[in-house]
């Protein structure tokens, strides 16, 4: 048996009877053969509680303050996890993010990984402890200063650890039994995917989905580590993440299917610069802004200027979180571009359809909008990929969007076969 790494979620550690049921599950492995390496996440809603506090106590705290504090959470996740551990009779040492040699970039609050130096969580799996590593946290490269990966940043150090110790596989454990077909939260006959390709998982995570983070899978697809994505609250296989699909018992490989997925994602805002000089540079100008306030952009839609003005308008998508630091960018810029005015738009939802089969099977795009079209749910803007189509609608809408997009491809599985045992899906 080879090392593993599992990861488990805040809402499967929320509680003492939660430690001590993933801790069970720890020693079962250990006692199968494996090495095990585990990635906590804080208990319950401690992270937020956290940051609730600190805003009561600075309306704007300080980075390198605010990353020493909501790692606090980890730390008490992991201690007790060692303490739980021992106490059923076998060896475990707990690892802070800089104990474990996660080394990330200087950037507070949403840290990058530069590299992993994990010799210190060898050296402890080789002399048979079990190594539980605080998720969500490094040391930046310069300054020695603890940082933090951003929310869901746990997935990305259990994938990133696993790829530094070889892992044979990287577990991440949450409150759902694998990824499936739509958010089981809104439809109920969702069905639970066996495999799904890196890429197909990346365009969903992407689109809103909130089983595995964006960055995690990344990193799993750079360095070609399987993760098995499955429930802390039952027994039963999840879903594999990975290059190339896992065998069936029989010897026969999974079916790629032409529809991976329906995702969506409601934490996006729409920002529509009018009446922009159409000519070379102004778009370049616009996004120079957002960029330099360090912005992520999503989807973006110029009109075709009106032939009497020479005015175009642009719109884009962001997160919701980053738009009153968008807005004041470009205000700033208004002078320099000469845009006429600005609008903001929260009250939005992205819908996407997501599958690799999806540029091989005539009609697909027709299909999609042709439910939307049924459900009585007006498209704002449209962006595709090869695997990808996704929707921008008005965030009412995103419910009875999702389904009616879900059960036109048919992806309802025969009964309500789509279990969400607590917490968010992380």
């Amino acid at each position: 048996m080879g090392l593993v790494v599992q990861k488990y979620g805040g809402s499967s550690v929320a509680d003492a009877e939660g430690i001590k049921r993933v801790a069970k599950r720890i020693v079962e492995a250990k006692k199968n053969g494996h090495q095990v390496v585990v990635v906590v996440s804080a208990m319950g809603d401690t992270t937020d509680e956290l940051i609730e506090l600190a805003e009561q106590v600075s309306p704007m705290p300080a980075g390198r303050e605010f990353d020493m504090l909501l790692t606090a959470g980890e730390r008490i996740s992991m201690a007790l996890l060692a303490m739980a551990i021992k106490s059923m009779g076998h060896k475990a040492q707990s690892f802070t993010g800089s104990q474990a040699g996660v080394i990330t970039d200087s950037v507070h609050n949403k840290a990058r990984i530069i590299d992993v130096t994990p010799g210190r969580i060898r050296t402890s799996i080789d002399e048979g402890n079990i190594a539980i590593v605080a998720g969500f946290q490094g040391v930046s490269q310069e300054g020695k200063n603890i940082t933090t990966l951003g929310r869901g940043g746990s997935d990305t150090t259990a994938v990133a650890l696993a790829a530094a110790l070889d892992a044979e596989a990287c577990e991440i454990y949450t409150d759902v039994d694998g990824v499936f077909t739509a958010d089981p939260r809104v439809v109920k006959k969702a069905k639970k995917i066996d495999w799904i390709s890196f890429e197909d998982m990346l365009e969903l995570a992407a689109s809103g989905s909130k089983v595995l983070l964006h960055r995690c899978v990344e990193y799993a697809r750079r360095y070609n580590i399987p993760i098995h994505v499955r429930s802390s609250f039952s027994g039963l296989q999840g879903t594999w993440v990975s290059n190339e699909p896992r065998t069936k018992a029989e010897g026969q490989q999974v079916e790629h299917a032409i529809i991976s997925g329906v995702a969506h994602d409601v934490s996006e805002a729409k920002v529509t610069v009018v009446g922009v000089p159409d000519k070379p540079g102004e778009a370049a100008a616009i996004f120079r802004a957002i960029a330099n306030a360090e912005i992520n952009i999503d989807m973006v839609v110029q009109n075709v200027s009106a032939a009497s003005t020479g005015l175009t308008d642009i719109s884009f998508t962001l997160p919701k979180a980053e738009g009153r630091k968008a807005i004041d960018a470009l205000e700033r810029m208004k002078p320099t571009i000469g845009f006429e005015s600005l609008r903001y738009d929260d009250q939005i939802a992205k819908i996407s359809l997501v599958g690799a089969g999806m540029k091989t099977n005539p009609g697909v795009t027709a299909g999609f909008f042709e439910a939307l079209s049924d459900a009585g749910v007006n498209i704002e803007l449209i962006s595709t990929s090869e695997i990808r189509i996704s929707v921008v609608t008005r965030a009412d809408d995103v419910n009875e969007a999702v389904r009616a997009v879900h059960s036109a491809f048919g992806l309802d599985s025969d009964s309500d076969e789509a279990v969400v045992y607590g917490g968010t899906g992380r």
